[in-house]
This record gives C-alpha cells, structure tokens and sequence, in this order.
C-alpha cells in the first residue's frame, strides 16, 4: 500500500503537534521549571519524528531527532533551560514548520537544516556559550561580508594583487517600490558596465523572482572610485541606500571566511537572545523568562481524552453546501406549488419535508463552523516574538477561542487580524520606559476576544497602551485633503478614528517593518467587508484603544425578510433588522432638505429604497401610508421605505459574479421558489 494515501493525514497532525509544541512552549517560557511541560513537549517531537520517518522525510525526522537530545536532558534535570535554548528550540519549531508547509505545497520537505542542528548539539555537549559581551559584540556589530567558495576567493584575491578595486556593496530599494527585481536588475546592469560582479547574494535567480526583502549584497570588481560607483547606483529610481565598503588583502579574508556550522547558528541565536539578556547565563544556571506573552493554559499534563472525530476534505462539504442550497431553493418552490393546489396531502408533506430540512440545515451548517481558536493559536507565538524584537514586555490574554465561526470566514480572517495585533504591539503598547513613566506596569497587556451575538460573532482587539490622539489623526487628515478644517471641528470622536481606515491613512512618524498606526487599515477594512462585516475602532488618550470587527456567522445561508417594490422583489436580512411597521406620509418631516421620521422617542433617516434602486411602477410619495424596515448597524438606525412586505424566508446566498461587482448597498443575489431573482440588499451601506 502506497504511503502517499496517507499524506493528508500527515501533514494535519503534523501541524497539530507543532502548535502544541508552540503552545507548550510559551507555556514552558513563563514556568521554566515546570517539568510536565517538558514532558509533553518531548511526547510531540518523539510522535512527529515518526511520523517522518515512517514518511520518508528524512530532514524533519534528524531535526526531531536533535531537539529531542535537548528536551531528554531538560526533563531528566540535567540540562537548565535559559533564553539561548528556548531561542534555539522556537528556532527548530519554525524550520519544521517551514517543511511541512514545503510538502503542503507538493515539495519535498527537505531544508537546509544544518546549522540549526549544530546548535542543538552544542547544547547538548554544553560547548555553547551565552555571555552578554559576545551576544551584545553581535548583536550590535553584524558579520558584514558574503560567504564564497575557494575559486571566487582566488579570483578576488588576484583581482586585489593585480591593482584592481574589489568592494563589498549593501544595496536597498525604498520600502515603496513595486518592482523590486527591476530595479535590482538595472544595479546590476549598471554594475557590469563598470566592472565585474563576483558573488552576489541572495542568487541571481532569487532576486529575478524578487525572493529578497528590501537588500542585496555583492563583491564587485572595478577600476572605478568609490564616489562615482556610489552616485552611479543611487542613480538608479526607487533605491534608498548603497553601502560601499573598499576591501584589502586582509579584510577580505575576514568577511568571506566560512564559519563553523556552530558558530554561525549560535551567533545567529545570540542575537536575538541580546535583546532580552540581561547578565550572563551560563549552561548550567537556572534563569527564570519574563513571560513575552500569555495565553489560555494548557490543558493539564496527563493524556488527551479521545476524540470521536474524522476528518472530512473541505471540498466535500463545499459540495454537500451546494447540494442542500439547490436543496432549499426546491423547498421553496415546493411549498409555493402546495399553497397553490391545495390538497391536505401535499401540503402536509411539504410541511413535513420543510421541518426535515430546517434540521438538516442546522446539521450542515454546524459541519461547516470551526472555533476561532483554530486563528487564534498561533498569535501568542506571534507576540512573543514582536514584543522581543521591539524590547516590549506584552501579555496576550485570549478569551472565547471556542466561539465558531464559518470556516469561509475563518479561512480570510486570519490576516486582517494578524495586521491589527502587529499594529497594537508596535504603537499601542508602549516602551517599557514610557509605561514606567506613565505611572503603568511595564506589561503591556493586549485583549483578544471573540463572542456571539444574535446572528454576528464580534472579535475584538483591546490594548492598555498610549490610545490614539485625535489631534494629531485631523491635522494627518487635513493635510492628506480628506476632511476641510472646517469639517474637522464638527466630527465626533468616531468618526474621527474611522479616518484611520482611509487609504493610505497613517500617523507613524517613521515607517515600521512591523507596522504604523494606520498603515494598511483601508485593507483590513476592505477585507472585512468583503466578508459582510464591518470594523470599527474606540479610545482614550493615554488608557488604549479597541477595534471590534462584527462577522456573519455564515456567508451561505441566512434568514431574510423579503419586501416588495412594485414588481421587484429584495431580500433584507433578518440580523439588520429592528422591526417593521406602518407609517402614513403626512408623519414624514424634512430636516434640511434630508427625509425623517419619528422613532421611539427619536429622529431617524428615511431612505428611498424606489428612488435608491430606480424601481419604474413604485412611488411611496403617491400613498397615503408606507412600510418601513427599520434597519441597525451599531447604535445607528435608517428606517427604509418598502410596497409590501412578503415575509421571512431562509435564501442562499449567490453572488452577482465579476460583471456585476461593486453594486451600491447590494450583497448578492437568491433565487426564490417561483424561480425569480431577488436582491439581497446591504443595510451597512445605506447607513453611514
């Protein structure tokens, strides 16, 4: 039997056991001594090498295989953990999941893995070594130089004896540029007219596929100074920096030289365990980690009850989906064939098959719904490693990972609220210093939760760092041309910070890797209106801000109110509405030109829904009494003006398609029991 069969199965709990690894292993972070969290680590690696071996992916297996070296002497109390091995191991976690993500897109898994692997033998040996001095020497003065091969050291080194220049060159294009591997190209192109390039890395190829960052390095031999080479790249458009260093006999030796597989892994690890260092750990002494971030505890030490799951290919419930949605749109016709016969038989039947289906509805939809923990799980990781890198103390406290949503949604969620996490971590949370001085705890704490409600989930992302400031959001405004200084003093607080999802919106005073208040907002924005919800952000000056995204719980099937305008019917869904009513025309008033009407002790907007869609054989102004839906998003409410209402119907959820996108206030479409079309109308929009 071919052992491909079970690839699937492999690559899910291959990605399992890695997530347990990275939650055990942040758990292990915050209690280094807590030996139980060792042990479990140890059963996963131990399972995942196994599995690898048995799969014939030999490099996950020998990395498994090294970790578990490691984690044998931590549990056995021979070996104490400290920053540099939990660097080290976090470090092995992202290879092993760079290769099982290589095999998910049909590669191999096979890496590189070689210095990673010389590290944890040197722990093992205990021939590591962690000072401050060395990781500070490294961290604040990188290797410069690039690795080459005997023949290219020989050929630079003649070029040197000859009388000819050899420079090392750093080059980086502006943060902005679109073409990255264009622009690289006409470096080079400049280059080669000048002299010869030698080494370049990343490869040539690489950069062709624009597989870099923002840098490339290279040795180029030249006649020419180093003044006219600098002005001859700068040049080029879109490129920010070139660094030139003139390389000697002597200095070349050093840059080029290889270095051991263990010294360029642990000067690798040493860096980034600097940050964070703050005296020197030796191998044997027990350091207790400031937990980087905090989330939900693991569920105790002993053995994982059994699950009474299978696994389903997501493909075959897409198609079960399909299935029951042709399945209502034939109940539908159905029940409007019996009330027009009207034989009891048929029409009990119907009946029957109607109350059938509503519960096979149910079952579908609960298939298709996954917990947002599935997203969740793997931003504590995330964190940890932003607030390192930034010399931030974060805790991430996750609440509601069990709340489900459809897996639709939870497939393009994920993104969106990576960036607004990153966002909170790099400008909510302040410095250390900052918090320190602001009289707060130098943790900054940040607030995942997800919740049901009615027919929404609502995620919400809440920080205690430094808020946003509103001054300095309208004096951004006001320059970038989207409000008047006029229209600024009249905005509310809210409206106010929903400026931050403007296009290309941002306050940051210098642009981040990481992220800048705003930067990229208009995406998320977007995003999550593509999947029918919409974001909104609250804060206070010096105490944090909040952003809550409201989610459908399904974009398939949703229950609507279907309403009629003359002939043409619409569909508004159910989780929008308030309440129905009747009102008689001379109840309308007009406030400045705009139609109201009185609600509940309040004004509220009228809206057209004949004028908004240009319905030809309806005219609410020819009739002395209308019916209104009155419609919510958040705290707001419009009061829309219908001809009849039809009644409550469960639709599907169809597209308009490419031809048909970027309708005003219009979702999508359904097909009714008579076969005809209606449109599903988007409240959100019509409520600004």
């Amino acid at each position: 039997m071919e052992l491909s069969q079970y690839l699937s199965m492999f690559i899910d709990e291959s990605k399992e056991h890695l997530q347990a690894m990275n939650e055990n292993l942040l758990s292990l972070e915050s209690s280094p001594q807590d030996i139980s969290i060792v042990h479990n680590i140890f059963r996963s690696a131990h399972t995942l090498k196994g599995m690898s071996a048995t799969m014939g992916f030999e490099d996950i297996a020998s990395l498994t295989h090294e970790m578990e070296n490691v984690l044998d002497l931590v549990r056995n109390n021979k070996l104490a953990m400290n920053p540099f091995i939990f660097d080290c191991i976090f470090k092995s976690l992202d290879s092993l999941e760079s290769m099982v993500e290589d095999i998910i897109q049909g590669g191999t898994g096979k890496a590189d893995v070689t210095q990673i692997v010389a590290a944890l033998r040197s722990i093992v040996t205990g021939d590591y070594n962690t000072p401050q001095v060395t990781a500070t020497a490294v961290a604040k003065e990188p290797a410069k130089g690039i690795e080459v091969d005997e023949y290219q050291f020989s050929i630079l080194q003649q070029s040197i004896d000859s009388g000819f220049l050899v420079f090392y060159v750093e080059v980086s294009v502006r943060e902005n540029c679109v073409l990255k591997a264009a622009r690289a190209y006409m470096v080079f192109d400049t280059l080669e007219r000048m002299g010869e390039i030698v080494k370049a890395t990343p490869s040539v190829q690489e950069i062709e596929q624009e597989k870099f960052d923002r840098s490339f390095s290279l040795y180029f031999i030249s006649k020419v100074d180093q003044a006219t080479l600098e002005k001859e790249i700068l040049n080029v458009s879109e490129i920010e920096t070139a660094v030139i260093i003139t390389v000697d006999t002597e200095s070349l030796a050093e840059m080029s030289r290889p270095r051991t597989e263990v010294e360029a892994a642990t000067q690798e690890i040493a860096a980034a365990v600097a940050a964070v260092t703050a005296a020197s750990v030796a191998p044997d002494a027990v350091t207790k980690a400031e937990p980087a971030a905090v989330s939900k505890p693991a569920a105790g030490g002993g053995a994982p009850v059994a699950n009474r799951t299978i696994r389903v290919d997501i493909e075959r419930l897409d198609a079960l989906m399909n299935l029951f949605s042709e399945l209502l749109i034939d109940r539908a016709r159905l029940e409007q064939l019996a009330s027009e016969v009207k034989r009891n038989d048929l029409t009990e039947t119907v009946e029957h098959m109607s109350r059938v289906s509503s519960d096979l509805q149910n079952i579908v939809l609960k298939l298709r719904m996954v917990p947002v923990d599935s997203v969740f799980n793997r931003f504590p990781r995330m964190i940890r490693d932003l607030a390192k890198s930034l010399d931030k103390k974060v805790d991430l406290v996750i609440t509601g990972a069990e709340t489900e949503l459809d897996r639709t949604v939870i497939d393009e969620i994920g993104d969106p609220l990576v960036h607004l996490l990153r966002n909170s971590v790099d400008h909510g949370v302040e410095s250390i210093a900052n918090r320190l001085a602001a009289g707060k705890s130098e943790h900054g704490t940040i607030q995942l939760r997800a919740f049901h409600s009615g027919n929404h989930v609502f995620i919400e992302i809440e920080d205690d760092g430094a808020g946003i400031n509103r001054d300095r959001i309208l004096k951004t405004a006001i320059k970038n041309g989207l409000v008047t200084l006029e229209q600024s003093s009249k905005l509310t607080d809210k409206e106010v910070y929903n400026l931050l999802f403007e296009s290309g919106f941002s306050t940051a005073e210098k642009i981040s890797d990481i992220s800048g208040r705003g930067v990229g907002l208009d995406v998320v924005k977007t995003k999550i209106q593509m999947l029918g919800g919409h974001v909104q952000v609250d804060s206070k000056l010096g105490f944090g801000s909040k952003f809550s995204v409201q989610l459908p719980l399904t974009l398939s099937i949703i229950s609507a109110m279907l309403v009629r305008l003359g002939s043409e019917k619409y569909a508004i869904p159910l989780s929008s509405i308030v309440e129905t009513s009747a009102i008689q025309n001379s109840q309308v008033r007009n406030i400045h030109g705009n139609k109201m009407v009185d609600y509940r002790n309040s004004v509220i907007p009228l809206v057209s829904l004949s004028k908004l869609f240009d319905v030809p054989d309806f005219n609410e102004e020819q009739e002395e009494e209308t019916e209104i839906v009155v419609v919510r998003k958040g705290d707001k409410q419009v009061a829309l003006l219908v001809d009849e209402f039809i009644g409550q119907q469960e639709i599907v959820l169809k597209t308009l398609g490419k031809y048909l996108s970027g309708l005003f206030a219009i979702s999508g479409a359904t097909i009714l029991g008579d076969g005809q079309v209606a449109l599903i109308i988007d409240p959100n929009a019509l409520i600004k």
